[in-house]
């Protein structure tokens, strides 16, 4: 199969990017797949202090890898791995799907990849390919956010008005009694300007800068959503404003700064206007608006100032991984400081799934072998959806795809392998869990 050339398909990514606002630029849930397949791995241990479990005592050094064996249930997790990413490839259309697992068991470090990254070319898929992470970006803000909390420079329960005086006015909404946990926890009652961009033709907005302050206007302008638990973009970009006013410097360059620089990734950028992707990558691929038609069009190069401090920035699975470790590792924020970000509210489970919690910036939901995972997800409209998750036993798993799921199974699937990935052993059938996503509209 080939990519047909993006202007093609201009509807069809239109009607995509209705779909990434319904699910509102994220992604997860827990369920098992039932497909056939063995994971391709590599089994590594990784020493570095960017890679170690969190809890480990910090340490220096150069990573180092060796080969080592695995127990059972180790083999039994990949090949769960293995059998959701064959589900998303050969059930379901996705060109390709890879995920890490970084874990103190199972060699430390293991892959499993499937399917291609370039329709075009046929070049595999590979953990290490760069793609766009969309909102896993929010976790990135919401991270500076309460390291300025921290720091004593910002308050979580400040109102926005202290920071931002006169930007949140008008249509029933006040910057007054709306607080910076509110914006980080999505309980702002503020609408997400994503959902009305993506009203236009997708040629007007796809290429076009857009400056924070305009997305904001956007979204006040919008009719009020229900009251309670509401995913906005708005609240992240609103937060990475009130970065800006309280450091002197765009959230840009704070999350370099403070997260990209101290933890090394080395693959993790803020696009700006560049509109390709740097460095080794996959594409990504949207589909052809009639059903019957096979062919998938190219929606790789976009220009991602329309997600901001909410979605915009590029990374790769291993970077993915390095920052929840890092951020559940105690190398970003205090214990305290995590706490908070831990303290969750229900999520409006036509929103994600039965069982879902929102913290300040992170998403929390159960596994079929007990306890919770926390991390985030991402979806942007050219195709690439990504997700990066920690289990309880510091066992992390950040996943790519390069088209997103267009249905509720292939959503399920791919939601799989979160359980996978974090979990010992091999799961039930995904038809039969509880904890399944709801159909996107």
């Amino acid at each position: 199969m080939r990519a047909r050339p993006f202007a093609e398909a201009g509807r069809t990514v239109r009607r995509t990017a209705v779909l990434v606002a319904a699910s509102a630029l994220l992604a997860v849930a827990v369920p098992a797949a039932n497909a056939s397949g063995t994971a391709r791995t590599s089994s590594t241990e990784r020493t570095s202090d960017t890679a170690r479990a969190p809890g480990a005592a910090d340490g220096a050094g150069a990573d180092r890898h060796r080969t080592t064996g695995a127990p059972d249930g180790c083999d039994a997790a990949r090949t769960a791995l293995g059998r959701a990413l064959d589900a998303l490839v050969t059930g379901h259309g996705i060109p390709g799907a890879a995920a890490e697992v970084v874990g103190r068991d199972c060699g430390g470090r293991w892959t499993a990849e499937r399917g291609v990254a370039d329709l075009d070319t046929g070049r595999p898929m590979r953990a290490r390919d760069r793609l766009r992470i969309g909102s896993v970006t929010k976790t990135f803000t919401a991270t500076v956010v309460v390291q300025l909390a921290d720091e004593g420079r910002i308050g979580l329960d400040d109102p926005v008005e202290r920071h931002l005086p006169g930007l949140i006015r008008g249509n029933g909404h006040d910057g007054r009694t709306i607080t910076v946990r509110q914006l980080l926890q999505h309980t702002s009652g503020l609408p997400d300007y994503v959902e009305a961009i993506v009203e236009q033709p997708v040629d007007e907005w796809r290429f076009r800068h857009f400056e924070p302050r305009e997305l904001v206007a956007t979204a006040l302008a919008m009719p009020r959503p229900a009251p309670g638990w509401h995913y906005s973009t708005t609240n992240s970009v609103i937060a990475g404003m009130i970065v800006e006013k309280a450091t002197g410097h765009g959230i840009e360059a704070e999350v370099r700064r403070r997260i990209i620089e101290p933890l090394g990734l080395r693959d993790t950028y803020w696009p700006g206007d560049r509109t390709r992707i740097r460095g080794p990558h996959s594409r990504s691929y949207v589909p052809a608006e009639d059903p019957a038609d096979p062919a998938l069009a190219d929606g790789t190069e976009w220009n991602m100032t329309f997600g901001g401090a909410g979605g915009a920035l590029v990374s790769a699975p291993g970077d993915v991984n390095r920052f929840f470790r890092g951020l559940f590792g105690g190398r970003l924020v205090s214990a305290h400081g995590l706490a908070e970000m831990k303290r969750t509210v229900p999520a409006d489970p036509e929103r994600l799934w039965p069982g879902a919690r929102y913290g300040l910036g992170l998403i929390a939901s159960p596994l079929t072998c007990g306890g919770m995972w926390w991390g985030h997800g991402g979806t942007v409209p050219g195709g690439h959806r990504a997700l990066g998750a920690i289990g309880p036993d510091g066992r992390g798993v950040a996943l790519a795809l390069n088209k997103v799921p267009d249905s509720l199974r292939a959503e399920t699937d791919f939601l799989a392998a979160v359980d996978a990935g974090l979990c010992p052993a091999p799961h039930k059938n995904s038809t039969d869990n509880n904890n399944q996503p709801r159909e996107m509209a």
